[in-house]
């Protein structure tokens, strides 16, 4: 039997049908993140995916977090929150991008750093892509050089994948599931 790079991660991680609507397959990375052994190799297999060095790892709020500062640790970089708007308590800048109903805008402090930085942008989950683009839109324009993302799940039937590398993003993933 031939088996995927990373199918002892998707083992990992469970999935509840129906939530948080009909039809839905949740993905949950909470069990993987229970798993001490394959926490600290999904951290791993990130960095291993990392093409050339980076200054700062973007987390996207709130999951993103957790797989952003042990990146950073491994990779010598720093960590930048990409905060919900209002969460910051420092000018920011920040960027809107559409929800299924409405609206959200994420934010970075408008010093977080210095032009040109090298960003690698994480987060837990890309599907749509809507708040992934919208940080790289956020990232740029706030001058850093943004030309990698990484995620633990990509759910490839909805193109968000896709949609960051129309804008010259590497996509780098650990597990694929079928369905949204």
């Amino acid at each position: 039997m031939v088996t995927a790079p990373n199918d002892d991660l998707a083992a990992l991680i469970r999935t509840i049908p129906d939530f948080p609507k009909p039809g839905i397959m949740f993905r949950d990375i909470t069990t993987l993140l229970l798993d001490p052994a394959g926490f600290a190799r999904s951290i791993e297999r990130i960095v291993e995916g990392v093409d050339g060095p980076v200054d700062l790892v973007a987390g996207i709020e709130a999951r993103g977090f957790i797989f952003a500062a042990p990146v950073a640790v491994a990779l010598g970089a720093g960590v930048l929150l990409l905060r919900k708007d209002g969460k910051l308590p420092g000018a920011t800048i920040a960027e809107d991008y559409a929800l299924e109903y409405g609206t959200d805008r994420i934010a970075i402090h408008a010093d977080a750093f210095a032009p040109g930085a090298r960003v690698l942008l994480i987060d837990d989950l890309i599907a749509t892509g809507g708040t992934a683009r919208a940080a790289v839109r956020l990232l740029r324009k706030a001058a850093a050089q943004v030309t990698q993302a990484a995620f633990v799940i990509d759910l490839p039937e909805l193109g968000g994948a896709d949609s960051l590398r129309v804008e010259g993003i590497e996509v780098n993933a650990l597990v694929a599931f079928a369905g949204h």
